[in-house]
């Protein structure tokens, strides 16, 4: 791809277009940017480039003499190529993507013309030019910015500038779409923690992730381009209808943090508590569907500490419990085997207000409880829910938990017993967890020992 652009400040455009990626390309011959200085061509001593305009006004207006000359002295340079002439203007056509992508394929030699003072001749662009760009409704002092923006989106897709196509497919725009967010180390910065799914290697979730938030992000950003998106695929199709079940839910716009629960804290867990039964009754699920788990329960892990509340700002949206005591009905599992890590904690009696259900809470219990665990000098979380709780069984795959075997729990008489048990081992034993929100010191045991499914 040769790219020359028609300037009054070439020292400056080149000195940016020929650094980092677009300069490498250009020293292995991929790229060829050219900046040319339009003053060169002029045809009188003061090497001038504007003149007043006809009929008076503001400012000066670019004359076609020394554009022109400029622009057959580049063409002539370039040979015979697919060749487009483009004027960078405020009065062109919204620069995208698509404009980029069109331009890459079809041409392999663009002449940007950068502007200045009050705009160009009329008469240059009828006899020259072959289409106008604009960046957008605004107006510069000039075209320079305009035509480097659209040189490093043009440059960026010729083969071999970039190491691979997958560094811009998938990127905002691409396909109609915004991009994903992106996340790198540390795993928690300032309480903010990268979302779970990213963090396990599994790259088909991954993929489905990162889709999902294409669309919800460019919903809730660029709903024009939103509405324009039409989906290709079935898994689109059944991502968007996902999305729109989900808007009415409360977006995530703070961090999230757990503490201790408190007396005060019994209301809120309780009505959580109602809303989940509701929905597992809902989905034909036969778990917390008798008087367990009820407020006496709640009122131990109080009691124990082991109860927490997840907040999202100053807004309780979810609750766990977590227990370092021995569960009996844990030893008696079958049809698989926990690890051979002596000592674990116990996650249970966890719920999210139906307001934050979609939103990453789940996620974020688990994240907790795993900061707890390892706070409390263990690695290890256990836990069970109902075989038919196919929703919290997917998350807790998600999260990082292995399915181990089923066991038979007493603690919910006249219903279904069965359920099926997952445990997750933590990275990083021992990890510095001071800096978290909402964590607590290792209490002293309770010496009893009850089901606490």
């Amino acid at each position: 791809m040769k790219i020359d652009i028609l300037t009054l400040f070439p020292e400056h455009v080149n000195a940016l277009l020929h650094e980092s990626i677009l300069g490498r390309a250009c020293k292995k011959g991929i790229l060829d940017i050219n900046c040319v200085q339009i003053r060169d061509y002029t045809e009188n001593r003061q090497n001038q480039v504007d003149d007043y305009p006809y009929g008076g006004g503001f400012g000066c207006v670019m004359m076609a003499q020394p554009l022109k000359a400029c622009l057959d002295a580049a063409v002539q340079a370039a040979g015979k190529r697919r060749r487009r002439v483009i004027y960078l203007s405020p009065q062109g056509k919204p620069f995208n993507q698509e404009t980029a992508r069109r331009l890459q394929r079809e041409y392999d030699h663009l002449v940007l013309v950068c502007g200045h003072y009050e705009g160009v001749d009329e008469r240059f662009l009828e006899a020259c030019v072959d289409e106008e760009i604009s960046l957008g409704d605004f107006v510069l002092t000039g075209g320079e910015l305009a035509a480097m923006a659209v040189t490093d989106a043009v440059c960026r897709l010729v083969p071999g500038v970039l190491s691979d196509p997958q560094c811009y497919i998938g990127e905002s725009h691409w396909d109609g779409l915004l991009e994903y967010p992106q996340y790198t180390r540390p795993e928690v910065w300032e309480g903010r923690a990268v979302p779970e799914v990213l963090l396990n290697g599994d790259h088909q979730k991954v993929e489905h992730w990162r889709r999902f938030q294409q669309l919800e992000r460019t919903r809730e950003r660029r709903p024009d381009l939103y509405r324009a998106f039409q989906p290709k695929t079935k898994e689109d199709s059944a991502l968007i209808m996902e999305l729109e079940r989900r808007s009415g839910r409360v977006r995530l716009t703070e961090p999230l943090s757990y503490r201790p629960a408190t007396e005060a804290d019994l209301p809120r867990i309780l009505e959580i508590r109602e809303t989940a039964r509701e929905s597992l009754a809902r989905y034909g699920v036969d778990q917390w569907q008798g008087p367990y788990p009820a407020e006496e329960d709640f009122r131990k892990d109080l009691k124990r500490g082991e109860s927490f509340v997840v907040l999202h700002g100053s807004e309780t949206a979810a609750f766990f419990t977590l227990s370092t005591r021995p569960e009996p009905e844990y030893d008696a599992i079958r049809d698989g085997k926990w690890s051979d890590i002596p000592e674990a904690c116990i996650l249970h009696r966890a719920a999210a207000a139906r307001e934050y259900r979609g939103s990453g809470i789940a996620g974020a219990i688990i994240r907790f409880a795993g900061q707890q665990t390892l706070l409390w000098g263990r690695r290890c979380i256990r836990a069970d829910t109902h075989r038919k709780n196919k929703p919290t069984q997917n998350m807790l795959r998600e999260n990082g938990f292995r399915y181990r075997g089923n066991i038979t729990i007493s603690s919910e008489p006249g219903h279904d017993p069965e359920r099926l048990c997952f445990e997750k081992i933590l990275k990083k034993p021992g990890q510095d967890t001071g800096s978290i929100p909402g964590i607590v010191p290792k209490r002293k045991e309770e010496p009893e020992k009850e089901r606490e499914s």
